[in-house]
């Protein structure tokens, strides 16, 4: 496996990749071009000069035969007609004419060349190539490249070109190689940039969103507006996703109602007495009101009609906050006992927790409070959406009873790390979401702090039942906090009580400030 550790990024993207491989099997298929070409382009030239150094021989043999047959000065006049020889070769042509021994040249005769041509008519043999079927042949000659061989006349033809026409054609057709090589690699490398980016930009934005997927944020979508391969790895993204977010919300609630077997056997038995216990002392005083008021309303039947319309009014008070409380007490034995499954969904808590300030907008104003809600920002969880909505009313509820006249109330949502205790004691971090409930009012006193959270207890049980309050709601609280396995709690701050809840966060952007806003 390769240790990518300590490379730039940048030479680790598919785009440098794939750059990178089509310019080095370019470079490579060139230079392999250019070795092959060297060992084959004089091999090329040398036949391209024998193709017209024949087409030259064609051409004079032709021009001759055409002469042979005239008057003595119309064969010397054939001197003036080598403009008429089709020269593609542009060779030196030299034609010697043994019976008149006169010599036909296309430039004029040096000494020094008039013996290269005694040493090239020496050194053959002319009566062999009049008798042969091809009747020239090509020897190099020095700096030159010959054709030496019998016209159909019987004159012996020269023809001649130099070595430096071929090595000039050599060296020129190389430049041309490296230029046309340079230009090439310079046009595919743009190409080749401009089509990767094209290519990897879709499989970049596509390694983005797996990696906010790997943080449980199933917002983001891969892009599949392609029709091509891409397109489908983007889609099969993006139904993994919901798949996983799917079996993330059944893992969560299966690992809570886990969590919630393990206990429920410990405290069985210890619930079922203290709830007997609390229920048989709550219910005592409403039933002696009850009984007074009726042994009362009994004595007193033929009494104005006033009193028997309060000793009606009582018995219908007490009667229904016995009722109240039965309701309650139903709903906390559910949620101890764990009769009522929980539903762990992904919910925006701001907005649930705005929608619940706005049903109370009127017990708000009926003691002038001053709200500050917070910004109106989503914050995602996972939790059960209506317990928690339990969770936060009952919160509220107990603020509304304690605020001072005109006090305020101060609706906080912040995102923070947290300590996790696994069931095999080990630590891990996660980020929760803290909801904190800030009332402007008495403090607690040191006793309350640790007991408020205990059913039926009242720190000021005169003032509590002033209001109906059955010392369960907070109860409430802790069973469903428990029951997710997240904290909870309450201190005392500054002129003011904060009760406050946590959540597990769905999201993964870094912590933000949650400043509360006023309303």
């Amino acid at each position: 496996m390769i240790d990518w550790k300590g490379v730039p990024r940048f030479r680790q993207s598919l785009r440098f990749k794939l750059v990178g491989l089509v310019f080095i099997t370019t470079v490579v298929a060139i230079f392999t071009a250019w070795i092959l070409s060297n060992n084959l382009v004089k091999s090329f030239y040398i036949l391209d000069a024998r193709s017209n150094l024949t087409t030259t021989y064609e051409s004079c043999n032709q021009l001759f035969k055409d002469a042979s047959g005239l008057p003595r000065p119309f064969v010397i006049a054939a001197e003036e007609l080598y403009g008429n020889v089709e020269n593609p070769s542009n060779a030196t042509i030299f034609i010697v004419d043994y019976k008149n021994n006169e010599l036909y040249s296309s430039v004029v005769v040096s000494e020094k060349t008039a013996r290269s041509l005694q040493e090239l008519i020496d050194a053959n043999d002319f009566d062999a190539l009049r008798n042969a079927e091809k009747k020239y042949k090509f020897q190099y000659h020095g700096s030159s490249y010959d054709l030496i061989g019998v016209l159909d006349n019987g004159n012996v033809i020269i023809l001649e070109r130099p070595m430096e026409q071929l090595n000039s054609g050599i060296v020129f057709s190389t430049r041309l190689f490296v230029i046309v090589a340079v230009v090439i690699l310079s046009f595919e490398a743009s190409i080749v940039l401009v089509i990767s980016g094209t290519l990897t930009r879709p499989i970049i934005r596509m390694s983005h969103a797996a990696r906010r997927m790997s943080k449980l944020n199933f917002e983001v979508k891969a892009p599949e507006d392609r029709s091509d391969e891409i397109g489908e790895l983007g889609h099969s993204m993006n139904e993994m996703a919901t798949q996983l977010e799917k079996s993330i919300s059944e893992l969560k609630s299966a690992n809570a109602s886990l969590a919630q077997d393990i206990e429920e056997k410990e405290r069985l038995e210890e619930m079922r007495s203290e709830f007997l216990s609390h229920v048989s002392h709550e219910l005592k005083t409403p039933l002696a009101l009850i009984q007074g008021y009726s042994e009362g309303l009994k004595d007193t039947v033929n009494d104005d009609p006033e009193s028997r319309e309060f000793y009606c009014d009582v018995i219908l008070d007490e009667a229904s906050k016995m009722n109240a409380l039965i309701m309650q007490l139903l709903n906390l034995n559910e949620l101890e006992f764990g009769h009522t499954p929980l539903n762990i969904v992904r919910f925006d808590v701001v907005q649930q927790i705005r929608g619940i300030l706005q049903s109370n907008k009127i017990m708000l104003e009926q003691k002038q409070v001053q709200l500050q809600a917070p910004p109106n920002t989503p914050v995602y969880v996972w939790a059960d959406a209506f317990k928690m909505s339990e969770v936060f009313t009952n919160y509220l509820s107990n603020a509304i009873h304690y605020v001072k006249e005109g006090g305020v109330i101060r609706v906080t949502v912040e995102e923070r790390m947290a300590v996790e205790t696994s069931p095999d004691l080990h630590k891990e971090k996660k980020r929760v979401v803290r909801v904190s409930v800030y009332n402007q009012g008495p403090l607690l006193g040191e006793e309350a702090l640790s007991k408020v959270f205990v059913k039926f207890y009242k720190e000021d049980a005169a003032r509590t039942r002033s209001y109906g309050g059955s010392g369960i709601g907070l109860s409430i609280v802790e069973a469903i906090q428990k029951s997710h396995n997240q904290d909870y709690g309450v201190y005392n701050a500054e002129d003011g009580v904060v009760f406050y809840y946590e959540l597990d966060s769905a999201k993964e952007h870094p912590d933000k400030g949650n400043a509360a806003d006023p309303e």
